[in-house]
Order: structure tokens, then sequence, then C-alpha cells
């Protein structure tokens, strides 16, 4: 197992590296000078000169990619040109509220996800499996910041059971019940399409499952019902189904850019937002950086708990 989590982790390496590129070319090459964006109205020649040459952004692409990389790999990403802040600071703080966000997410599509996909499968063509079909599909459709706006309209206009944005209420907030409060519609909202995804999934192997000659086994043996479903067909489709987890996990994290715009969420998807509309190149590229890393990683997670889960890939 640590053989295998060490080539997991080796291969991970050229992964980042090239992720590292790709976030800092995007970047780059957006339009628009970040001098001019900086300095507004003093923009003269000069200025943007001068603060081009104080920023290292008037030397070629792969020298700026080589003292951005470094700094990156030394804890350094740099000073955001709006904020004046180091990178680091900014991108931590905002990471720790998407976390909260994405990880809830991801815990509400999991549960539901799950739950949806064994009741569908074994009630296959029925009427549960029908409803809950019909209702994946509506789920996987409909936009997610559109279903935020109607999640927004009735329930925090309409009967005003939940706030409408942010992440603590204005005066007197900050507790844990109130974070719960407000965190309510958006991990709802970005919820809804991975869940729908891990509910497909799921029915799919379970039916696969549902047909292997063990399972038969199992129910001539006397088992009952709910130990065959739970106990041997379950955890046999889970193998094949937590990869997709580790996919919606990645999903989650990139689909919080506007779901947060839509909450007001003060998390990493508000952050690179702003930071791209004032043209802040390194906060857009550590925020997208440790992003895409982040994504890598789940994925690596879910590798390992396939391996641990199932023995014929040990």
């Amino acid at each position: 197992m640590t053989a295998t989590i060490a080539r997991r982790l080796l291969a991970a390496i050229p992964v980042l590296f090239g992720l590292s590129v790709i976030v800092f070319l995007m970047i780059a090459l957006i339009p628009g000078d970040p001098a001019t964006a900086i300095l507004g109205s003093y923009a003269t020649p000069e200025n943007v000169a001068r603060l081009n040459a104080s920023l290292g952004l008037d030397k070629s692409l792969p020298q700026q990619y080589l003292a951005w990389i470094s700094g990156v790999l030394s804890g350094d990403f740099g000073r955001s040109y709006a904020l004046n802040r180091p990178v680091i600071d900014i991108v931590t703080e905002r990471f720790s509220a998407t976390l909260l966000l994405a990880g809830a997410s991801l815990v509400l599509a999991t549960v539901f996800g799950l739950l949806a996909g064994i009741v569908s499968a074994v009630r296959q063509f029925g009427f549960a499996d029908k409803a809950i079909t019909l209702a994946v599909l509506i789920g996987i459709s409909v936009p997610s910041f559109w279903l935020g706006l109607l999640l927004i309209l009735f329930f925090a206009v309409k009967i005003k059971l939940f706030p409408a944005s942010g992440m603590v209420a204005i005066y007197g907030g900050g507790g844990p019940l109130d974070i719960l409060h407000h965190l309510v519609l958006p991990a709802i909202t970005l919820a809804l399409v991975a869940t729908g995804v891990i509910a497909r999934l799921t029915r799919t192997a379970m039916l696969e499952v549902l047909r292997q000659d063990y399972i038969r086994t199992a129910r001539a043996k006397g088992l009952s019902e709910r130990r065959v479903i739970y106990r041997h067909a379950f955890m046999a489709a889970l193998v094949s189904v937590i990869p997709v987890i580790g996919i919606q996990a990645g999903f989650v994290l990139g689909g919080a850019v506007y779901v947060e715009t839509v909450f007001q969420w003060p998390g990493i998807g508000a952050m690179l937002v702003n930071a791209i509309s004032q043209r802040d190149i390194l906060l857009v590229q550590g925020g997208v950086l440790v992003v895409a890393a982040s994504y890598v990683l789940f994925n690596l997670l879910a590798d390992i708990c396939q391996t641990l889960l199932d023995p014929r890939l040990k």
C-alpha cells in the first residue's frame, strides 16, 4: 500500500507542473495591462513602464514563469497588486470558506446520491425508480446559479427561513449555528448536480453487482435482503462509485465560483471574480493553482480509498 501511495504521489508531480504552466499562461495572456489597471488615472507611459519593471512584467514569459514558480515552490505566491497583501494569506483565508461550502455540498451529494442510487436499483422500474430518475434528470439539467436564485426568492425573500447572502450575520453573528444557517442554501445549490451524477452511477453499479452469482448465493443461504443489499452489493458497488465522488469533489470546488457569487459567500470563487476584474494576476494565479492542486489531491485520495476497499487493486 505504501508503494501504491508513493507511485500516485510521483504521478501527481508532472500533473501539477503542467497545471502550473497552463494556469500561468492562461492568466498572463489575458488582454490588458495590469499596470494600467493598477495605476488608474495615473497611468502615464512613464508610470506604466516603471511599474511593469518593478513587478517584473517587462520580462519574457519564460522568465516571468521561472520567477513565479520559484516563489511558489518556496511558499511565496507573490503580493496582490490590488490588496497589497501576500497572495498566500488571502488565498488561505478565502479557501477555508470555500472548503467549508464544498465539503458540505460534497457530503450532501454523497449521502443523498448513494441512497437514491441504491433505492433506484433495488426498486428497478418501480415508482421509486422512475421518480428518482426524473428528479435526477431535472437536477442535472437545471443551472446551479438559476436554482440558487430560485432558492433565494422562495426561502429568503418569501418565507424568510434562511438568509439570502453572506457567511455570517452582519450584527451579532459568527457562531457555528449562524454559519450553518447561512450555509444551507448555497450548499444545496452546489450539491444538486453532483447528487444526480452520483445517484445515476450508483444505480448502474448496483444493478451490475446485483446480477452477480455471489449475490444469488448470498440470497440462497438465507441472508436477509437488507444484509445482501448493504453488506454485499453496496460495498462492491462502492468501489466503482468512489472515483466518481473524487471527480465530483473537483466539480463542487469549480462550481463554487458562481455559487459564491450568487450568495456572496466570501470564498475563493468570489475572490477570483474580483481579482480577474482588477487584473490582479498574481492573486488569480495563486487562487487557481490552489484549486487545481486540491482537485488533484481529491482524486489521489479517491484512488487510495478505492485501493483500500478493493483487494483486487492491491
